[in-house]
């Protein structure tokens, strides 16, 4: 059976500024994501793996190339049904919560957005779904911990109950043992609701607990697509993927 791809990115190329002053955070990269499967894009620090995922969510308009996304093509502007199908989660649960807005508020805003009705009990349930319960529906963001916030995040993003995941290094503000539990949520939830992610993050371990594939990118560009696989068994074809393997098994020890 043929598996078609929820994501196609081809010759992209993200910039800021203009003239003199451009500066090109991403250079032709191309990828996809097979329906169902899970997209690393690792590398360091500024190597342009969130303004990818930025680019495709819609929060970057100066870009060149061709991107398809759930079967949509896309142009500057996202149309209402993008953001129904397409959700992303942000790394910092601190800062993505609304300080004033419950959990209920956040929740029932997000699919009145959307047009869902039925919210009691959607809500319920997402609560539930994501490993909180129905007990911290009229909690406030200071009332919970940051593992908390971040399945709440999750559950806002599956509140239209989207079909693709953006992911942007969605533990690396959390404490070790509590990225280990968001990443097994994740996984869970990937399979129950047969989601597609892409995921952003600079940590080799993290991408090989939730993705098969991955793009390792460095100063703007792809240098090595590889699988997990290969990432662990250290089959890579690149000097800078090497590095940063090592690097891993560096910091691990």
């Amino acid at each position: 059976m043929t598996v078609s791809n929820a994501i196609e990115v081809r010759d992209l190329t993200v910039w800021f500024g203009s003239g003199t002053e451009r500066s090109d955070a991403v250079k032709r990269a191309t990828f996809s994501v097979a329906e169902g499967g899970s997209f690393g894009l690792v590398g360091e620090s500024g190597s342009g793996k969130s303004t990818i995922l930025r680019a495709i969510a819609g929060l970057v308009p100066t870009w060149s190339g061709e991107m398809t996304v759930a079967g949509e093509p896309l142009g500057r502007k996202r149309s209402p049904a993008f953001y129904k199908k397409v959700q992303m989660v942000f790394q910092d649960p601190y800062g993505s919560l609304h300080p004033r807005q419950t959990v209920d508020r956040v929740l029932s805003e997000a699919m009145q957005l959307h047009g869902l009705t039925d919210i009691d009990r959607r809500i319920a349930r997402l609560l539930e779904d994501v490993g909180l319960g129905t007990g911290f529906r009229f909690r406030y963001p200071h009332q919970l911990s940051g593992g908390q916030r971040q399945r709440v995040a999750i559950a806002r993003a599956l509140a239209p109950e989207p079909k693709i995941l953006l992911l942007d290094e969605p533990t690396s503000a959390l404490d070790v043992s509590v990225q280990a539990e968001i990443l097994n949520l994740l996984a869970d939830l990937r399979r129950e609701r047969a989601l597609t992610y892409v995921m952003v993050s600079h940590d080799l371990g993290v991408v090989g607990h939730l993705c098969e594939r991955a793009a390792v990118m460095q100063q703007g560009e792809i240098v090595e697509v590889v699988t997990v696989e290969s990432l662990r068994t250290g089959a890579v074809t690149q000097d800078y993927t090497r590095h940063l393997l090592a690097s891993a098994i560096a910091s691990a020890r």
